[in-house]
């Protein structure tokens, strides 16, 4: 985190920043963020702020442009119907509601039924506590927990599947293969890497593209892949049907309120205490 303070002190010495603004603050928001990311964010706070015609760049504003960057801005002007503002809540209450059940998984920040950027009609915000570098086999399974609670709550409440699950079934697959082909988290498999080899190019076209592994290997990957995705399907959905009550609250909150960050989840939830364990 330190090193995003300097990153950080450098590019706000270029605005103006209210007196109650801490970047040790902004920098344990954006863990993971690049220095371009940073000076993104800080660029965005201080247009925010110009539009709104303040003296001053205030928390405010660094908290909307670093939602900016992570998700996009805001399209209020894009209309849904009633019946899909229902689906967006209750996927993204699947999202959150796991979020806040699975210790492992990292803390929820904000859940939102407000379009952002090009496609998403919601997102779910959540944000490490520190940068990490390592991840547990643990930690990668709450994650595709709760990347598929959008899905699993949809089907229930439903009884359909939508299009609106398409970033959250790219983002289980990626990480069901790099478990298995990268990171030897397969005990079929064993601990062994079967990453595919670069690709070379010739006037943009595959001349070669080498398989170091038979047929019989590709098969167990994708079954293997196809197995992790769904112990994590199935334990979204045990964990969303436990907690019915808890889904139906969050989802009628965010059809009323449209934004709501953790805390306010964990009230109207009635979880007073975050699941995630402390770091020391």
């Amino acid at each position: 985190m330190k090193g995003r303070e300097g990153i950080l002190s450098v590019h706000v010495k270029k605005i103006v920043m209210d007196k109650n603004a801490d970047i040790k603050i902004i920098a344990q928001k954006t863990p993971g963020f690049s220095g371009a990311d940073l000076a993104n964010v800080v660029n965005e706070a201080a247009l925010l702020a110009a539009r709104r015609d303040k003296a001053f760049v205030t928390m405010e504003e660094f908290e909307e442009a670093t939602e900016r960057v992570i998700a996009g801005p805001e399209r209020k002007s894009r209309v849904i119907s009633d019946y899909e503002k229902g689906i967006v809540a209750y996927h993204e209450s699947g999202h959150a509601l796991l979020a806040l059940l699975i210790p492992e998984a990292d803390p929820l920040h904000k859940v939102s039924i407000i379009p952002r950027g090009g496609q998403a009609l919601g997102y779910t915000l959540q944000l490490p506590l520190e940068d990490r570098y390592l991840t547990t086999k643990k930690e990668l399974m709450g994650r595709m927990t709760v990347f598929l609670g959008g899905r699993v709550a949809e089907e229930m409440i439903y009884h359909e599947s939508t299009t609106g699950a398409q970033n959250d079934l790219e983002m289980v697959t990626q990480a069901a293969r790099k478990m298995v082909c990268e990171f030897g988290m397969s005990k079929k498999l064993g601990p062994i890497t079967f990453r595919e080899p670069a690709e070379h190019l010739f006037l943009g076209r595959d001349i070669t593209r080498e398989k170091h592994y038979s047929e019989k290997i590709a098969l167990d990957i994708d079954s293997e892949v196809r197995s992790l995705a769904d112990e994590c399907y199935h334990r979204a959905e045990s964990m969303l049907k436990d907690n019915r009550e808890k889904l139906d609250k969050l989802a009628e909150a965010l059809k009323k309120r449209e934004v709501l960050d953790g805390e306010e989840v964990k009230k109207i939830v009635g979880i007073e205490k975050s699941s995630q364990p402390e770091n020391n």
